[in-house]
């Protein structure tokens, strides 16, 4: 079972992601996902620095896969899409159905988790457009993501979001703007003073939701690391730890230590608790609501 770095979500100064990636190229994932997922105005890496980016994760010996936006709203996004989906050197990751037809038939892609592929039916036309791996929808739980496994197309890989705040929707407005009294045309590029996103709390103070611009997310952290054993069980192939400003390099080597069999889950999920920005849940694993936590099953923890 490998592991992967999906694409960073939030919206990082310029040094910073570089000196991100070059912590990344050294730590031990397998795969890298790069590129700009969520808004076309953020523009301290552009679309030329993500190809050198994946240059030079190519050469330290990660695969490296470029991700196209989830949601496509003008013509210069268009403009982007085509040219990640012909840039001819790094495989891409699908994230609308636009860019499934930029790249059907023409070369192996990933099937990102925004397609929604919920059944066997639609995985294996998928298969047929060309994927080389999927990625599970967020809410699918273990006993869905088995039939499909069961069903699974030779060839084709199945990965999982295994940590990170989920994605959990996106729209043209952008929250993070409106939060601040601001249009979105003016936006003055807020989102880059909250590098893990802005938390919205209950009147309980509770934490709710995380405003990341156009997308919003969970403010508890998914995390699977106890699942680990029974994914690999299973038969997935990759799980997918989304990034967070800070120790992400360490969450990957909790990972990867837990599925070499060199840490018991226990005492990597110990270590990982001290590491996430807001509590953990694992709710949607189990197919119940996403923002529960539902402890492992006693052979999973050791």
């Amino acid at each position: 079972m490998k592991l992967a770095l999906g694409p960073i979500l939030y919206y990082w100064p310029r040094d910073e992601v570089l000196a991100f990636y070059d912590a990344v190229a050294q730590s031990p994932v397998d795969i890298v996902y790069l590129g700009e997922a969520v808004c076309s105005r953020r523009h301290e890496v552009r679309l030329n620095d993500w190809l050198d980016i994946a240059a030079a994760l190519r050469d330290a010996g990660k695969e490296v896969v470029l991700s196209t936006q989830v949601l496509i709203e003008s013509g210069a996004d268009v403009t982007v899409l085509h040219k990640i989906a012909a840039n001819g050197q790094f495989m891409v990751e699908a994230n609308d159905m636009g860019a499934v037809h930029c790249l059907e038939g023409k070369v192996p892609f990933v099937a990102g988790p925004h397609l929604n592929i919920y059944n066997v039916p639609t995985l294996q036309w998928m298969a047929a457009l060309g994927i080389k791996r999927w990625v599970m929808p967020l809410e699918m739980g273990r006993d869905d993501l088995a039939l499909l496994l069961a069903g699974c197309p030779p060839g084709v890989q199945t990965e999982v979001f295994a940590y990170g705040r989920m994605p959990l929707a996106f729209s043209a407005r952008c929250f993070t703007a409106r939060h601040c009294n601001l249009p979105k045309d003016d936006c003055q590029f807020k989102c880059i003073e909250h590098p893990d996103g802005l938390v919205m709390r209950t009147r309980e103070s509770e934490e709710f939701l995380v405003l990341n611009g156009i997308q919003t997310q969970s403010a508890r952290v998914h995390n699977l690391l106890a699942e680990l054993p029974a994914m690999r069980d299973m038969g997935v192939d990759v799980v997918r730890i989304s990034p967070q400003s800070r120790h992400t390099v360490r969450i990957v080597e909790l990972f990867q230590a837990v599925i070499q069999g060199r840490m018991g889950v226990t005492a990597a999920s110990t270590e990982l608790a001290a590491l996430m920005p807001e509590k953990a849940c694992n709710g949607y694993w189990y197919g119940q609501p996403g923002l529960e936590q539902v402890a492992a099953s006693p052979e999973q923890v050791s």
